[in-house]
């Protein structure tokens, strides 16, 4: 029996969620095409009769703006130092370019972890292009010292190579028993999962500075007691936050068209997830520059 944790970091908006959620066989993490929208450290648990994989998705990593920025890359540092394994993801549709740099050369400081490189999204390439794409890794590889145990092309949206990634993340784990109990796919807590979902919602259609601005905090969560055992009704209250007036307009929309659209959206999501039918009780509130206050991103989570 092997166990053990492998996180997948890279730049911001490059795959790693929807790739945990593909090799999990099913969503623990939040995915958008905008950046920062993981924020939270977010374990998936692959159950295997050789093994149990324990899958990290972390924030990516970036030049931080503002002090939320600064705490998410901290989060990932401390997060690659911890795991068995740190697999570096680059998007096969893009060049290699300083960020990337950047983080693996952040990564080369860190002597005893296992590494490997993932080309992500070879669905959006072409096979020439995702040639050149692994030349590149390995050249990045050799100029920053960085040893890769594997590098290895998927498409997680095709499922093209997912197993055998799946495959070579667990025979790169120790030998170790098993974890977490059969039949656990995360160890996220529920409330967090909730807040996550409809900040997923928040983030459909939004532009600019918007989406950085948006945080969720489930207020009240609990099944409601006068209900039947057949016919349970999970209420939920939560608290969109933003940062500003105008942003809170944004979010409402016209007579309230689209904060109903987040609501109906995501507790589409909630039910999906967790199997119960769902009352959610959606609020929209200013925290004022919480982003950069200290005091307001403890009261928030961060």
């Amino acid at each position: 029996m092997q166990s053990g944790f492998v996180t997948f970091v890279g730049r911001p908006n490059v795959g790693k969620s929807t790739l945990v959620n593909r090799i999990i066989g099913t969503k623990v993490a939040i995915t958008s095409d905008k950046p920062q929208t993981t924020r939270t450290v977010v374990r998936g648990i692959v159950h295997r009769d050789d093994a149990q994989l324990i899958l990290v998705d972390t924030p990516g990593l970036h030049r931080p703006r503002t002090l939320l920025g600064e705490r998410l890359n901290d989060l990932v540092r401390t997060t690659w130092a911890e795991v068995d394994v740190v697999a570096v993801c680059f998007p096969s549709d893009e060049k290699v370019g300083p960020g990337d740099r950047f983080i693996v050369s952040e990564l080369a400081k860190v002597r005893r972890t296992t590494k490997i490189a993932i080309a992500t999204e070879t669905d959006l390439a072409s096979p020439e292009r995702i040639g050149e794409h692994l030349l590149s890794i390995q050249a990045l590889g050799q100029e920053t010292g960085t040893e890769w145990a594997e590098i290895v092309p998927v498409s997680a949206v095709a499922g093209d190579q997912v197993s055998l990634l799946q495959d070579l993340l667990v025979g790169l784990l120790p030998p170790g028993p098993q974890l977490y109990p059969d039949g656990d796919l995360t160890d996220t807590p529920e409330e967090a999962i909730v807040a996550d979902l409809i900040r997923e919602a928040a983030l459909e259609g939004v532009r600019d500075e918007l989406p950085h601005s948006i945080a969720v905090v489930v207020e009240e969560m609990g099944l409601r007691p006068d209900r039947p055992a057949d016919k349970p009704l999970l209420d939920v209250h939560a608290n969109l936050f933003v940062e500003r007036d105008s942003q809170k307009g944004i979010i409402i929309g016209h007579k309230g068209a689209r904060l109903k659209d987040v609501g109906t959206r995501s507790r589409k999501s909630i039910e999906a997830m967790l199997g119960t039918p769902v009352y959610l009780d959606l609020r929209v509130k200013i925290a004022k520059d919480w982003q950069r206050d200290p005091r307001q991103l403890r009261r928030l989570g961060f």
